[in-house]
């Protein structure tokens, strides 16, 4: 097992930490100043710091790092994209600024991966190239998608085109004005076997048909300008040539995706992890209470060194489950990718309550780090619950023993 990083992976390192502090954290409030605040999501517009820093990142080389073993990225692999990603989630805004958000990044790996030259053409190149953004349309609200196998929607065939039908939820990005296309996966197949039976399938937004109904609340915000969308298909036609792969390999493709993507999500997590550890702290040093520093308070020595601890455990953890992806696939690297699923978020968390309750009062009004907090616990949920993680730890654990 080896966590020395390329030459490469240094060189993006120091240019990515450089950037994200001297350019991206000190414009974070320009772009919350540039938002409509309207509750109305047709209302939303682009902040135009977004596109100022996006063109700087651009020109700078920080720019679709991800795609590991692909020629349309930066030629990093899992393992070197990693510690990238995790200086990325020390600011809410620096994945955009770096094209590397999700879920255009799970996206775009479905396409550059198993995409026809006419799909990557209409959409995978405008989507590296920044010009476009998309959403990822899986989860439903009459299942519990918990067990996607349970997924309702339907994609049939019809001559030469598919209808699709169904209602989805959950549709991260589906509100940003740039969106324009949407993965839908959905069942086309009920008769084949479990894993056999889904299918994606590529959806302009505009389509007819394509409803969106509402964005959903997140602890009572609505991500503008990006959203989670409600969204209705109802009797959506598009070619058939618009499956990804062909029919019935949705599960194939949901697992290629989202190997990579979970690493992605994990590093940021404990790059969010460090940032509300680096709040605690100078707040601890900065702030007296009864003649001294709070930090010499308590157990408050204690509170920084387990969050120290646990964030150290977890990136570990996560270069070693990006590590193993890229030397044995995902299937090699289930049990790692799960654990990661689950201790990250839940390490983001734990730092993140120490950072609000170290600033007392301050820390519940604070919005950087709520967001944090909102972070934290929506992704144990986003991707799978821990409960699914957990049981699959614990599936592929028992089976050494059977």
């Amino acid at each position: 097992m080896d966590f020395e990083h390329s030459e490469r992976a240094r060189d993006y390192l120091e240019h990515a930490e450089r950037f994200v502090n001297k350019r991206v954290i000190p414009n974070e409030q320009v772009y919350l100043d540039q938002l409509s605040g309207s509750e109305d999501w047709r209302q939303w517009r682009i902040p135009p710091i977004v596109e100022e820093l996006k063109a700087e990142a651009k020109e700078a080389g920080l720019w679709n790092l991800f795609l590991p073993h692909s020629d349309r990225g930066a030629g990093l692999d899992n393992r070197d994209y990693a510690p990238v990603a995790e200086i990325t989630g020390r600011s809410f805004l620096a994945p955009e600024v770096f094209n590397c958000a999700a879920p255009d990044t799970g996206n775009a790996e479905v396409l550059d991966r198993y995409g026809s030259e006419e799909q990557k053409e209409q959409w995978l190149e405008p989507l590296l190239a920044g010009e476009i953004r998309s959403g990822f349309s899986m989860t439903e609200p009459a299942v519990a998608s918990s067990d996607a196998t349970n997924m309702k929607a339907t994609c049939e065939i019809d001559g030469d085109e598919i209808v699709l039908n169904g209602q989805k939820w959950w549709t991260s990005g589906a509100g940003d004005p740039r969106c324009k296309f949407l993965i839908f996966m959905g069942v086309s197949n009920p008769e084949a076997d479990r894993h056999h039976r889904h299918s994606m399938v590529l959806v302009p937004i505009d389509t007819p048909g394509v409803k969106i109904l509402r964005m959903l609340p997140v602890f009572g915000h609505l991500g503008e300008p990006h959203g989670h969308a409600e969204i209705l298909y109802d009797n959506v036609r598009v070619p058939r040539s618009n499956f990804i792969a062909g029919p019935g390999r949705g599960f194939e493709i949901a697992q290629g995706r989202l190997g990579p993507g979970r690493i992605h999500h994990c590093m940021r997590a404990i790059g969010a992890a460090e940032r509300c550890l680096q709040r605690l702290c100078e707040r601890a040093v900065a702030r007296v209470a009864f003649g001294k520093p709070l930090a010499n308070l308590g157990g408050n020595r204690d509170v920084i060194a387990e969050c120290r601890m646990a964030i150290d455990q977890a990136r570990l953890l996560t270069l070693k489950a990006a590590w193993a992806l890229d030397q044995h696939g995902v299937f090699a690297a289930l049990t790692d990718i799960s654990a990661i699923k689950v201790v990250a978020p839940r390490v983001l968390q734990m730092v993140c309550d120490a950072a609000i309750q170290i600033h007392g009062g301050e820390g519940v009004a604070d919005s950087e780090l709520t967001r944090f907090m909102a972070t934290g616990r929506v992704l144990r949920l986003a991707d799978g619950p821990d409960e699914v993680h957990r049981a699959m730890v614990a599936r592929l654990e028992l089976k050494k023993y059977l």
